[in-house]
């Protein structure tokens, strides 16, 4: 049976000098009334404990067009700026209920140039889109049809670090049930081969980054030589942006590839709960953790799987998939990165990779048919003495005063043997 989805489609756009111009200043807008609101809100906590809703937001927004000094802001669009009000408010739900971090400010140089639009401020006609303050459509290049009548609910504008511009609708989708599948499969990610599946097949790791380092190195070199401030710094700051974004792009078509071959042709895919972050602070495999994307990967697998009615389990952190043989279950003692290949006690012989991918895809089936923990292990699967199945836990919220009088949202302990897909996934 189908099911509708909120789906956004990114398309790359060119835009006129004037229309240019005016995202420009839309863009430096945005930014100022987020950094002005959070600073406001900030201050009132500190001072008076005392929240600021978006309400009350808004209507400082409302005083702060009619000074001498914030007039400008008039100019432009008062949808995005409302937009960005009702984002802080989001980032400040998610703090207080211990989703997320305090927000930050908005870096001129280094945060997201962006504007959100919804249907009040732009026009849809005929394949068309026009924005609020612009005279002329945007130059869209459709590299892909929109859904069959579908009509945008929310248009955001972007420009990245390479200076391309790029253009999100959101739009309803109506999403197809993929053939019945009845494959399961066990995935290991690594380094050597990108990922290891329990039917034995390795894909090969295409080290975008590694590919393009001699140029990134050419490109950085030449930067590190500009002078501050300079215009010359500025080209040589592009230059970089471009050969990352020339990497990002390669990694991101490839990890999308797969993920989409995965859900199509399996119907239970088992994979490890990896903590990318904590791996990144092994200096000498940083570089090549953060090529492999795995966290990308297991976001990309997550909405799909969902989409099309697949099953993605994740498995604990802490299952010894790599030390235990997939035969009779015997724990090694060590398994160090040089082994690649090693003989059990029973006799047989196993690659390590593809005897870690059979013992995820026997867990996940484990976790499925009984929960977490029920087989009978030689060792603890779990140095916490948890279950095997996922734990999830909120982020540190360090530095920042704690909620006092109010309610106190307690986190859930979520379990991994059901599907997940981010509330919003990434367009494709």
């Amino acid at each position: 049976m189908s099911r509708t989805v909120k789906r956004a489609f990114r398309y790359r756009f060119y835009p006129t000098p004037e229309q240019a111009v005016e995202l420009a200043r839309t863009f430096g807008c945005v930014r100022l009334v987020y950094n002005k609101a959070l600073a406001a809100r900030s201050e009132a906590w500190t001072q008076r404990q005392e929240r600021i809703t978006y309400n009350q937001s808004s209507a400082m927004l409302t005083g702060w067009k009619k000074t001498d000094e914030f007039a400008f802001l008039n100019d432009v669009s008062c949808v995005p700026l409302q937009q960005a009000l009702r984002h802080l408010q989001t980032a400040f739900t998610n703090f207080w209920a211990k989703r997320a971090r305090y927000p930050t400010f908005k870096s001129k140089k280094r945060s997201r140039r962006s504007a959100e639009y919804t249907t009040s401020a732009f026009r849809w006609r005929d394949g068309r889109l026009t924005l609020a303050k612009m005279s002329d459509p945007l130059d869209i290049v459709w590299s892909r049809p929109l859904p069959q009548g579908a009509v945008p609910s929310t248009v955001t504008v972007s420009q990245d670090a390479a200076r391309r511009w790029f253009v999100s609708l959101l739009c309803d989708d109506r999403i197809e049930p993929a053939p019945a599948a009845s494959g399961r499969m066990g995935v290991d990610a690594g380094l050597d081969s990108l990922f290891t599946l329990s039917t034995g097949e390795k894909i090969a790791n295409p080290r975008h980054e590694r590919r393009d380092r001699d140029r990134l190195a050419r490109a950085q070199r030449n930067l590190a030589r500009k002078a501050r401030g300079s215009a010359n710094r500025a080209r040589a700051r592009l230059a970089v942006a471009r050969v990352d974004a020339r990497i990002a792009d390669r990694r991101r078509d490839h990890l999308h590839k797969l993920t989409t071959r995965l859900v199509r042709d399996t119907q239970t895919i088992v994979i490890e709960d990896l903590t990318v972050r904590n791996m990144m602070a092994n200096h000498s495999l940083a570089r090549a953790i953060s090529d492999a994307a795995w966290r990308q990967f297991r976001t990309m697998l997550a909405y799909k799987a969902d989409w099309y009615g697949r099953n993605l389990v994740v498995v604990d952190r802490w299952f010894p998939s790599t030390r235990r043989c997939s035969a009779c279950g015997e724990l090694a003692e060590r398994m160090p990165l040089t082994v690649r290949s090693w003989t059990c006690r029973c006799g047989q012989a196993h690659d390590r990779d593809v005897n870690a991918a059979r013992n995820i895809l026997a867990e996940g089936l484990s976790v499925i048919a009984c929960g977490g923990g029920v087989r009978p292990h030689r060792e603890s699967s779990s140095r916490t003495g948890r279950s095997s199945v996922k734990q999830e836990t909120p982020r540190v919220t360090k530095g920042i005063p704690v909620l006092q009088g109010g309610e106190e949202v307690k986190p859930g302990r979520v379990g991994a043997a059901v599907n997940s897909s981010p509330a919003a996934p990434p367009p494709r």
